[in-house]
């Protein structure tokens, strides 16, 4: 796997257009496919109102994130309706998060020269999301996990979507962005903290899905 160099559009926030070419993408399209079979997609709901979240999803790893009504947004280590463990995270997903973080830790290194690291820990959490062309996500942060030092990676698969890009305060400049399939962003350093969001999906945009929709893959530390 070839890793080009990023589009910088923030401290610590990457995009590397393209990154994944169709056969990479086929292939984690049915890594996935596998993966919901064992530990289906399911529609997670906000804290205190129980409203529906957009998108639905699974996760995979030794912690998986949820939300739910009565016990809000966490990390757990089962299924809210199968109550089973959650999937390993696959080698080929881990693979990827080796081959694009490593930009990042040499920043970090840079950046900290008092607390250097050889690598990053390996993720614990593979959240799937699967979007359909009328969803969207609200800006936000991912501020659930216990470390915020480790980056956060993002895989885009099938159709384009409209990624909003803030920063560390809500309200303030955003950047629209497209991603395409096959894109991977990092979300390092100080972009670690800030806020994004899907503002819409570009239905039509890819065939790699069976119909429109897409699905991101987010590749988290969380202890």
């Amino acid at each position: 796997m070839t890793v080009q160099k990023p589009t910088l559009i923030q401290n610590g926030f990457e995009i590397y257009k393209q990154a994944l070419d169709v056969k990479t993408q086929k292939q984690l399209v049915e890594i996935i496919r596998q993966m919901v079979a064992i530990s289906p997609l399911y529609q997670p709901t906000m804290p205190r109102t129980g409203t529906p979240l957009n998108v639905k999803m699974t996760n995979l790893g030794k912690f998986g994130w949820v939300s739910d009504k009565q016990n809000g947004y966490r990390y757990q280590e089962f299924h809210p309706i199968t109550k089973q463990n959650w999937p390993d995270i696959p080698r080929e997903i881990i693979d990827i998060w080796q081959c694009f973080t490593g930009n990042s830790l040499t920043e970090f290194n840079l950046l900290n020269p008092d607390v250097q690291q050889n690598e990053w820990p390996l993720p614990e959490c593979c959240l799937v999301n699967f979007y359909k062309a009328d969803n969207k996500m609200g800006m936000h942060v991912d501020m659930d996990e216990a470390d915020h030092t480790t980056p956060v990676l993002s895989i885009s698969l099938g159709d384009d979507a409209i990624f909003r890009m803030g920063a560390a305060k809500r309200g303030g400049k955003t950047a629209s962005i497209k991603l395409q399939s096959g894109d991977v962003v990092v979300f390092a350093n100080e972009a670690r903290m800030f806020y994004h969001g899907v503002d819409r999906i570009i239905g039509g945009t890819s065939s790699l899905l069976k119909g429109e929709g897409r699905l991101n893959l987010t590749l988290r530390r969380v202890t």
